[in-house]
C-alpha cells in the first residue's frame, strides 16, 4: 500500500507540473492589427498540408493539351513546384469534368474536358498537390437559368446559387482533390468605394462559413489585390470581399497580386515594391496563410524590363514579404516566361 500511495503522488506531482509549464508557455508574437481588435481566428486546421505551396493554374483545356500538361510536369519537377491549380468549374459557368449535379446537366454546363480522377492520380503521382479551382458567382449559364437580374453573375443572395455550387465543392472533394479554391466569391463590382456594404460582406462570408461547415478539405478563397489595403477594414467595398470576415472562414487566402491591375502609375511600374507593400498590408490584418497570385502574363510591364526580369522581381517580393508559397496567373497556360524567371533566380542562388 505504502509504495501504492508512492507512486500516486509521484504521478500527480507530474500531472502538476505539465499543467504548469503548459499554462506558462510562451506565446508566439502576433502581429498587431491596426483596430486594435483581435485577428479573426482562421478555419480548423486542415488534415492536407498546405503550407509552402508553389505553382501554376492551368485552365481545364490547358490541362487536357498532352504536350503543354507534360511541359508543367516537367518544368515543375525541374525548379521544385509542388502544386497544380486546375479548373473545375470556370469563368464561363462550364463544370469541366462528367458531373453528376442534376443542375449542371438541367443548364448544360457540363463540359467533361477532365478525367479528374485520373487527373488527379497523375499529379499525385508526380508529388504535386491539386488545388480545384472553382468560379462561384459569375456564372453565365446559370444566370441564364435563374433569369438573374444582375447577369453575368449570380448574386451572393440567392439561395439555388449557393447551393448549386456548394454541391459541385461537395462532388470534387470526393473525387480526390487537395484543396477548393474559391474564385469569383464576390458582388459585381458595380458601385464606388466608400459606401457602406456591410450587408454585401456578410452574404460572402456566409457562403464561406456554410462552405466550411460542408467541406472537410482545405478552403482557399482568391481576392482583388486592393482587398489587402487598410481602408478595406472599413468594409467599404462594393465587391463584398473582407479581409478580417473572409479569413474566419478560410484555411487560405491567394490575394491577385498583379500590379497591372492596379490604377496607381507607380504601383504598375514597380512590381517589387507593389507586391511586398500589399503583402505587408494583409500580414498587419490576418494570420491566416497568404499565398498570393503572381502576374505570368504581359501586360503593362515597365519599359525596359522584360517579363521574366517582372516575374522574378515579384518572386523576390512575395519571399521577403512572408507569404506562404504563391502561384503563377497565365490565362492562355503559357510559362515560358516562367521558367526563364525561374532561371534567372537559381542563377543568383548558385545553381548550375
Amino acid at each position: 500500500m505504502k509504495s501504492t500511495a508512492s507512486l500516486l503522488v509521484l504521478v500527480l506531482g507530474v500531472i502538476l507540473m505539465g499543467a504548469f509549464f503548459v499554462a506558462h508557455a510562451p506565446h508566439p508574437p502576433e502581429i498587431p492589427s491596426p483596430s486594435g481588435e483581435p485577428h479573426p481566428t482562421a478555419a480548423e486546421a486542415p488534415k492536407r498540408d498546405i503550407h509552402g505551396r508553389k505553382g501554376v493554374y492551368l485552365t481545364a483545356y490547358a490541362a487536357a493539351n498532352p504536350a503543354l500538361f507534360s511541359q508543367v510536369l516537367e518544368q515543375s519537377r525541374r525548379f521544385g513546384l509542388n502544386a497544380v491549380v486546375v479548373d473545375v468549374k470556370n469563368n464561363n459557368g462550364e463544370v469541366c469534368y462528367p458531373s453528376q449535379v442534376p443542375l449542371a446537366q438541367t443548364i448544360g454546363a457540363v463540359r467533361p474536358v477532365l478525367d479528374l480522377p485520373k487527373l488527379v492520380e497523375e499529379l499525385h503521382g508526380h508529388g504535386l498537390y491539386v488545388i480545384a479551382r472553382q468560379v462561384v458567382f459569375y456564372d453565365p449559364l446559370l444566370a441564364k437559368h435563374l433569369g438573374s437580374a444582375a447577369a453575368p453573375w449570380v448574386l451572393p443572395t440567392v439561395g439555388p446559387a449557393l447551393a448549386y455550387n456548394l454541391a459541385i465543392a461537395q462532388e470534387v472533394e470526393a473525387l480526390g482533390v487537395d484543396e477548393i479554391q474559391f474564385d469569383y466569391v464576390r458582388f459585381p463590382d458595380d458601385g464606388p468605394i466608400g459606401p457602406d456594404y456591410s450587408q454585401r460582406c456578410k452574404a460572402v462570408e456566409a457562403f464561406l462559413h456554410e462552405a466550411q461547415d460542408e467541406l472537410s478539405l482545405p478552403i482557399s478563397v482568391d481576392v482583388y489585390g486592393r482587398v489587402m489595403w487598410p481602408w478595406n477594414a472599413q468594409r467599404i467595398d462594393p465587391i463584398g470581399q473582407h479581409l478580417e470576415g473572409m479569413a474566419r472562414y478560410a484555411h487560405l487566402i491567394s490575394p491577385m497580386l498583379y500590379p497591372s491591375h492596379f490604377v496607381e502609375e507607380e504601383l504598375k511600374a514597380d512590381p517589387y515594391g507593389t507586391v511586398f507593400r500589399t503583402m505587408s498590408y494583409g500580414r498587419a490584418r490576418v494570420t491566416v496563410p497568404l499565398r498570393p497570385y503572381l502576374q505570368a502574363f504581359s501586360m503593362a510591364i515597365p519599359v525596359g524590363m522584360s517579363l521574366p526580369q517582372y516575374i522574378a522581381a515579384q518572386i523576390r517580393a512575395a519571399e521577403a514579404s512572408g507569404a506562404d508559397g504563391y502561384l503563377f496567373w497565365n490565362p492562355r497556360g503559357d510559362y515560358t516566361a516562367l521558367w526563364e524567371a525561374l532561371t534567372i533566380l537559381a542563377q543568383e542562388k548558385g545553381a548550375p
